[in-house]
């Protein structure tokens, strides 16, 4: 019965150390977070155009050694 009440103890403390340092974080303002996911978008496709391109420039390459 001791490790069952332990256990429990030992959960109540962790989520209540948890909730502690979660209120010392400091969150983004909204803006601040639509501006974050606005640059992390065009990252991507700038990240992904270059990946196409760099793809299709290759197999095209790869199609010039074959023949």
């Amino acid at each position: 019965m001791n490790k069952i009440e332990n256990f429990f103890t030992g959960i109540r403390s962790f989520l209540e150390e948890v909730r502690v340092e979660l209120s010392k974080c400091t969150w983004p303002t909204r803006p601040e977070l639509l501006e974050s996911t606005g640059v992390v978008v065009i990252s991507c496709l700038i990240l992904a155009t270059f990946v196409g391109i760099s793809d299709a420039v290759l197999i095209q390459l790869l199609n010039l050694v074959i023949r």
